[in-house]
């Protein structure tokens, strides 16, 4: 298996589409179409747990689904960061929240079939309210608007469950993403 080509078919402002030629275990000729996330070196999830055990997720209208989902925080390394540094920002952003406990949880593609992007997730332990000052410095984006939901972690799955029936869309990564999180509640 080796990729021989990668052609450029469209290029926007943050995705570019590619058609990559590649010779198969067969030595055949093969393409593939993919995406690839352009303007930014790494994509972070945010999994935020309070002191009281609650994961915080986000609802956010998604125009891609047309309708609203349920999340963890999450963002683009797009202003040249180390990738904790994004966490910290996306948390802030996304839910007035801060901690000083990121620690690692995860890595992996997102949809290996479709796109080259790679999510690395942190947990935030032990998350609080970011100060007046720190909500300034890094204000949510102008496109999102965002519900911050807390939520038992014993009442995880009857939560998301309960606003799939109500028409939201669930990220299906956070299901696996509450499983490895659970370890760091207190």
């Amino acid at each position: 298996m080796k990729i021989i080509n990668k052609e450029v078919l469209w290029e926007g402002k943050f995705l570019r589409i590619v058609l990559i030629s590649f010779i198969d275990k067969e030595g055949k000729l093969r393409k593939w179409e993919a995406v690839e996330r352009i303007n930014s070196k790494g994509i972070v999830i945010v999994i935020p747990i309070t002191p009281k055990g609650e994961f915080v997720f986000i609802r956010q209208f998604r125009p891609a689904f047309g309708g609203y989902v349920i999340e963890f925080p999450a963002g683009l390394n797009d202003k040249k960061e180390t990738l904790i540094e994004v966490a910290k920002r996306e948390l802030i952003e996304e839910t007035g929240l801060l901690s000083d406990e990121i620690v690692f949880l995860a890595e992996g593609p997102v949809s290996s079939g479709l796109s080259t992007e790679v999510i690395t997730v942190y947990v935030a332990k032990n998350v609080k309210e970011a100060g007046e000052d720190l909500r300034r410095m890094f204000p949510p984006d102008d496109t999102e608007s965002i519900e911050v939901l807390r939520i038992p972690h014993e009442k995880a799955f009857d939560f998301l469950e309960e606003q799939r029936i109500k028409g939201d869309f669930i990220d299906l990564k956070i299901y696996g993403f509450i499983e490895l999180a659970r370890k760091y509640i207190n």
